[in-house]
């Protein structure tokens, strides 16, 4: 199955790409997902406990099952200044 991947902030710098889509076997969660982003964009090691990851316009848990055509999009923790 095909899953979506939108960069947002600063994660499109260290990944080069404002988006991408990624193949996934059937029943990939999104850790698995998360695993792939990593093996593909080494730049991103280091935030994987500190990502937020919205499946479509809701937060999810590493554990929620994805589907075919799905759209995550990936966060860097806020910011403020």
């Amino acid at each position: 199955m095909k899953v979506g991947v939108k960069f947002w902030s600063y994660f499109r710098d260290h990944t080069g790409c404002k988006e991408t889509t990624i193949e996934m076997e059937e029943a990939a969660t999104l850790a698995d997902l998360m695993n792939r982003v990593h093996e593909q964009f080494p730049k991103l090691a280091g935030t994987e406990n500190c990502t937020l990851k919205a499946v479509g316009v809701e937060y999810q848990d590493d554990d929620f099952v994805l589907n075919d055509g799905d759209e995550v999009s990936l966060f860097p923790p806020v910011q403020g200044g």
